[in-house]
């Protein structure tokens, strides 16, 4: 490593965590500063890649291969399913006739159908796919998120990747991963690096156990069991503590800076600059507009709305280009909440007339909305799942009136556009079945390092756990690079 560039994060005596403590001087009574628990922020290092963002589109309940992005038309009916190819603008490339805009513009994107892993159970292929990481970590438990869970991918780039302004370097949107019964998805948050590192999460769709989907008008439940959609989503609430005008902020942001002051004067050594850093990312969000409109998508122009859908698709990625385009390096953009895509059972008819409707549209228009503003070649887009679906279609009849396909980690395609990604392009091969990799397999290791390399964090990086112990960040090679 180059002497000039250590990665170390920063220690905290028992004293500075008393100075950290000096924000609640701010009164700051907001419902979704979690993730501003930020209080060390990354050092400055030269870009290795070409993308300043990344938008990490993950469809949480596995997205079938075999119904998307590598159909097998040839293969016997049990397998191929009820949807049929569609050539794309790229000469040679079929994906599925039900994402026609996504075919109209191949040239912007390229595909993976070679990733592999070993697990075909939802909180482990989470774990497996969000934090890159194909061996489960010590102390897993399913049912939980743990203090020894590997980091999330948004957690790992929130603390090494080049911070762009005083907005949280990462963050995940519009909810948290959360099963029916309501546990919480292990792999979204920051584990060994501690909760002081979790990515900001934005909660702007409140949680329902049994609707899915991009609602209002693609909502659904998997068992169709005709539950009323009751949701609304809206922006996170980023405002003043009840009474206090903005004047009153400023007051109080000087008391804040004439308080650690004396704590400077009674430890000189202690690291109030990072409090400093952690108060300006709480007013930023309080009193920047531009981090407003950000957020508040459901009132953006009317064509703008249009355009991604006016549904909780197209809101979640009109939010995420938003964030980026003011500074945010990382945005986790979950397509429904926790199971959405789980498609066990009347699979064909929810992937044809719920999901892929407003996942075509929205995508779609996020490449041409990047595209037009300049910002493609610099944000990498990566859509993948925690697995594939089973080749063989079946029926759970006791749950579903018509067939579907269960879990399968074996493989899954994984779709990739802008920063180094070149469009058009097929990478890697699943056999005849669409049940194994046949070509050049693929690691979620090396996934996540292409998401790193994108992002220029140096093959040297290294991520503290909370004994300070360091951990690379690289556990393969970048796909594209």
């Amino acid at each position: 490593m180059p002497a000039a560039q250590v990665w170390q994060h920063p220690a905290f005596s028992r004293r500075t965590a008393i100075q950290a403590g000096a924000i609640g001087i701010l009164g700051l009574g907001m419902n979704h500063l979690g993730a501003l628990r930020q209080v060390g922020a990354a050092q400055s290092y030269g870009s290795f890649g070409k993308a300043r963002a990344c938008i990490f589109i993950f469809l949480s309940g596995g997205l079938s291969q075999l119904d998307s992005f590598d159909l097998k038309p040839e293969a016997p009916e049990d397998v191929r399913g009820e949807f049929r190819p569609v050539s794309t603008r790229t000469p040679g490339l079929q994906i599925c006739e039900h994402l026609p805009r996504l075919a109209a513009q191949s040239h912007r994107w390229a595909v993976i159908r070679s990733l592999t892993h070993s697990s075909n159970e939802h909180s482990a292929g989470h774990m497996i796919m969000l934090t890159g990481r194909s061996v489960l970590p010590p102390g897993f438990q399913p049912n939980s998120p743990q203090p020894t869970d590997w980091p999330s991918i948004a957690a790992v780039v929130g603390a090494v990747a080049v911070k762009r302004n005083n907005l949280p370097p990462a963050a995940v949107l519009p909810e948290k991963l959360v099963h029916y019964s309501g546990r919480v998805i292990p792999g979204q948050f920051a584990g060994q690096m501690g909760r002081h590192r979790d990515p900001w999460f934005i909660e702007a769709s409140p949680f329902h156990p049994t609707r899915y989907g991009a609602y209002p008008q693609y909502s659904f439940d998997h068992q169709e069991r005709g539950t009323d959609e009751t949701r609304m989503f809206q922006a996170p609430c980023l405002k003043l503590p009840q009474g206090m005008t903005a004047g009153q902020l400023q007051d109080r942001v000087a008391l804040g800076r004439l308080f650690a002051q004396q704590c400077r004067e009674l430890d000189r050594f202690a690291q109030v600059e990072q409090v400093d850093r952690y108060r300006q990312a709480a007013i930023g969000l309080l009193t920047d507009p531009r981090v407003r409109r950000a957020l508040d998508v459901t009132r953006a122009p009317e064509a703008i709305k249009e355009r991604y859908g006016k549904n909780a698709f197209g809101w979640s990625l009109l939010m995420a280009r938003n964030l980026v385009a003011e500074g945010v390096t990382l945005v986790q953009v979950n397509l429904g909440n926790d199971e959405t895509w789980d498609t066990h059972g009347n699979a064909f008819p929810h992937l044809k007339e719920k999901l892929f409707p407003p996942t075509d549209q929205a995508v779609s228009a996020l490449l041409d909305d990047l595209a037009e503003s300049g910002l493609l070649e610099e944000t990498l887009i990566v859509m993948a799942s925690e697995f594939g679906r089973t080749p063989k279609i079946s029926l759970l009849p006791r749950y579903y009136k018509l067939p579907g396909r269960d879990h399968w980690g074996a493989v899954q395609s994984v779709w990739l556009a802008g920063g180094p990604v070149p469009g058009g392009v097929v990478v890697g091969a699943s056999d005849r079945i669409g049940a194994y990799p046949s070509d050049d397999p693929k690691t979620p290791e090396q996934l996540a390092a292409t998401i790193y390399h994108a992002l220029g964090i140096p093959r040297y990086a290294v991520w503290h756990d909370q004994q300070q112990r360091p951990h690379a960040v690289y556990h393969g090679e970048p796909i594209f690079a």
